[in-house]
């Protein structure tokens, strides 16, 4: 079984990037820069935004936190939001989810510029990959689709099960798959909590997506031997960390998968990156 170390290339990516953000920088007199903003005290979220900063500074990004307590009101988040916007030294911006309750999300998310929604969040992003458009991409099952290519693993003309159908993960991956291209050009299914017969239209595909966010959901009666496996599910269990796939079950029979933790994680990172350069490049002008 081939093992997707998403790990390693995440970090190719990062070392890419590097080398093309110097270049930018040396062009434009700055670097591309992030505006992270983490609201309340989640523990998740305090890591996942501690890793983006480090992924962006060894890249050469300008990453600036704002760090905001949990108890700040609708209308002062939504005037940083507003302050980022016009700030032109900043390019992308990203509301690390979830807010503390009493919050809303979806309107913070709709209140960002499209052109700095590096993390795809915005309905006018979200309806461009609908319509096969130009547009940033939800960096999850963007990262997915880096990760295929970089493999070689194309998905075109192939049975894909999406198991789970967040619109973080589950609806802008199969849009993905469904798009034009080697690594699209799939034939999609969307499977979910009331799907009849689940374990039947997983096993009928030749690349399984588990997101569903239940560790160990996908069992080895579940997947048919050659099928490529990408576990997006990241689970908190007594012991360890484990996926949404049972991954030691599964080896024998898998041509190539995802390890957890080690695989879609450090590209959703990755992709962000991308996301930012591509950003910045957008705002100064540079094709």
């Amino acid at each position: 079984m081939q093992i997707l170390n998403g790990k390693e290339t995440a970090l190719t990516i990062r070392e890419e990037l590097k080398v093309e953000i110097d270049a930018l920088k040396a062009k434009h007199g700055r670097a591309p820069g992030l505006a992270v903003i983490l609201v309340g005290e989640d523990p998740a979220s305090q890591v996942y935004v501690r890793n983006k900063e480090i992924a962006c500074e060894k890249a050469g990004i300008v990453s600036s936190a704002h760090r905001i307590d949990a108890s700040v009101s609708q209308e002062d988040l939504e005037a940083l939001i507003n302050k980022l916007n016009a700030d032109e030294t900043i390019d992308g911006i990203l509301l690390q989810l979830p807010l503390p309750k009493g919050l809303d999300s979806q309107r913070c998310l709709e209140l960002i510029d499209p052109g700095k929604d590096v993390d795809g969040f915005h309905p006018m992003n979200v309806g461009k990959l609908m319509l096969g458009l130009p547009g940033f991409r939800s960096c999850t099952p963007a990262g997915i689709m880096t990760l295929l290519e970089r493999y070689n693993l194309p998905t075109s003309g192939k049975k894909a099960v999406v198991v789970g159908r967040s619109n973080i993960v589950g609806k802008p991956l199969a849009m993905m798959l469904m798009q034009y291209g080697d690594f699209a050009n799939a034939t999609v299914t969307v499977c979910h909590s009331r799907t009849d017969n689940l374990a039947e239209e997983v096993k009928a595909a030749d690349f399984v997506f588990a997101a569903i966010g239940m560790p160990k959901f996908i069992t080895k009666d579940m997947v048919k031997e050659g099928a490529v496996v990408i576990d997006v599910g990241i689970n908190r269990t007594d012991e360890g960390l484990v996926g949404d796939c049972d991954y030691a079950a599964l080896e024998p029979l898998a041509s190539a998968m995802t390890p957890v933790p080690g695989g879609v994680g450090p590209m959703t990172i990755a992709q962000l990156l991308i996301n930012t350069v591509q950003a910045f490049k957008e705002h100064v002008g540079d094709s």
